[in-house]
């Protein structure tokens, strides 16, 4: 919302804006009391204005309050509408106008001094104007924390990222920031270190150096609001505690690569060893545990595989006794000799059935 220039505004609308909007009915200022505690809410871009109710106890409508602006530059008083400031503030039922801007092109300059005022209104009766005290946005306004804030850890050093705590135009008005950081020794002296602050940093992304490795650090990070045509800054909130580890440099990650072999090395032996030194004490145990079982019987394997076949011919087809094999056994006698009184015998023991024996068979 910008200040109209007064040579291009109608005479009437200059009428009505300077004095008959500031001049309500006399016998009306004494029967509805003006709205009181007018709080102007100013905390990064928001810009918003509170007061309390006003009510009748003998009339049950509801009151709706009217709410006006003007610039330190004018002398004429405009309504908060959805003309000028995109919303409408002149028939409210709710005793807050949030008038907020959604870009930077929107809402009141934050470089000029404003004031707002309200009344109450409930049928034909109308309030007194009750008028809120004078402000400047980047003056009086609260500066929170950086926003969006994102750690990540490296070799020795933290990264930073962050968000301003709300948009500002690079002609007007910038942001820098500075980082409180310690290491972390303990929870008990978490708030009892004095921090180290760093020089201030215009850019959303900031480095914390020479820190020791895989050690653990909080910090905390403030905005300053820096005016570029004034000499003035408005510093900010801190952010919450935040705590990170930082990472291994070269020479603790090489330490920690010869400790994790050593250590697997070493696991390995003993386990190695354990294992020898079981199998070698109870080498009998192992033997039986692993010898391997009898075998099944052909019979009962032929009757598995075919359980159909009657068991007592399955064991009784291999077993059956095969014919003997019978030699022919023949006795030879010679004549010569028995006259000698010297009887010979000849054991002929041939298979072949053709050979017959010359005298007598046994």
């Amino acid at each position: 919302m910008r200040p109209p220039p007064p040579t291009l505004l109608p005479p009437l609308l200059l009428l009505l804006s300077g004095f008959g909007a500031a001049a309500p009915p006399a016998d009306s200022l004494a029967q509805l009391p003006a709205p009181g505690n007018l709080k102007v809410h100013l905390y990064n871009a928001q810009q918003a204005l509170s007061w309390e109710p006003v009510s009748l106890d003998s009339d049950p409508r509801p009151v709706v309050y009217q709410v006006q602006y003007k610039y330190s530059t004018s002398s004429n008083w405009y309504d908060v509408n959805k003309e000028d400031s995109k919303v409408d503030c002149t028939n409210l039922t709710r005793t807050e106008c949030d008038f907020t801007a959604n870009s930077l092109s929107e809402g009141f300059p934050r470089r000029f001094n404003i004031s707002l005022r309200v009344r109450a209104k409930l049928g034909g009766l109308i309030s007194a104007w009750a008028t809120a005290p004078w402000f400047e946005h980047y003056r009086n306004a609260t500066i929170g924390p950086p926003e969006n804030i994102r750690v990540t850890p490296e070799e020795g050093s933290l990264i930073i990222r962050l968000s301003a705590p709300f948009d500002v135009p690079a002609s007007e008005a910038y942001f820098v920031y500075y980082v409180y950081y310690w290491e972390k020794a303990g929870d008990k002296q978490l708030l009892m270190l004095v921090p180290q602050v760093t020089d201030p940093f215009e850019s959303n992304f900031i480095t914390l150096n020479d820190l020791k490795p895989l050690r653990v650090y909080c910090f905390q990070v403030q905005a300053k609001l820096i005016l570029t045509k004034e000499n003035i800054s408005r510093p900010g909130h801190l952010s919450n505690i935040s705590c990170s580890k930082t990472a291994a440099d070269a020479s603790v990650k090489l330490q920690q690569d010869i400790l994790a072999a050593a250590t697997t090395f070493l696991v390995l032996s003993v386990v190695v060893g354990s294992c020898l030194f079981l199998v070698l004490k109870y080498r009998g145990l192992v033997k039986h545990w692993f010898h391997s079982p009898p075998s099944i019987p052909s019979q009962i394997e032929e009757y598995l595989k075919d359980p159909a076949q009657p068991i007592l011919d399955a064991l009784d087809k291999d077993s059956s006794p095969k014919e003997d094999t019978w030699d022919s056994v023949s006795v030879v006698t010679f004549p010569e000799n028995e006259q000698e009184g010297t009887p010979q015998s000849s054991w002929n023991q041939n298979a072949d059935p053709s050979h017959q024996p010359t005298e007598g068979v046994l």
